[in-house]
């Protein structure tokens, strides 16, 4: 799939639609349209960013950004797009973004039975710190927490040039 035909962008409220079908196909414990309008408008720690592919939002991932740590709360594609490495451009963005943003860290939480994100995660630099217990109210299942450093950004070094976001 050829670079100029991905894009990526920050989520605006008129995304919510394309989110909701794209957190529906994704997860057994969607958020609603109502959870993601708040981080949207409310939640000052929030960073949300779009893959675009021929114009169509076919992904999205989000992350909270405190003090020096950015904790992934979702990423996710549309299933018709999965397996082509769109998961993997989102979340090595969202890292650079983080970088740019200044935190040294990334942390997030993944279903132990979820091994093609946990595969991800691993091939990212992400390594296992924990267990929580139950962590997923729909089955009870446990989450394992990841945790990642990030590389220093090059903007933050003075080598690169203004961010884009």
């Amino acid at each position: 799939m050829e670079q100029e035909e991905i894009t990526f962008r920050n989520m605006t409220l008129g995304d919510l639609p394309d989110i909701m079908v794209i957190e529906h196909e994704s997860f057994t414990l969607p958020w609603s349209e109502d959870a993601f309008r708040n981080e949207l408008t409310h939640n000052h720690f929030a960073r949300y960013l779009m893959l675009d592919y021929h114009g169509e939002p076919i992904g999205y991932a989000g992350m909270w950004t405190i003090l020096d740590e950015a904790h992934v709360t979702n990423i996710a594609v549309r299933t018709a797009y999965r397996g082509h490495h769109f998961g993997e451009r989102l979340l090595r963005k969202m890292m650079d973004w983080a970088a740019e943003l200044g935190m040294i860290r990334m942390t997030l939480e993944v279903r132990v039975s979820n091994q093609a994100a946990r595969s991800l995660y691993d091939k990212m630099g992400f390594t296992p710190a924990g267990v929580r217990k139950g962590y997923y109210s729909d089955n009870h299942e446990d989450a394992l927490i990841m945790w990642c450093d990030l590389p220093v950004s090059q903007i933050e070094a003075g080598e690169g040039s203004e961010s884009h976001w």
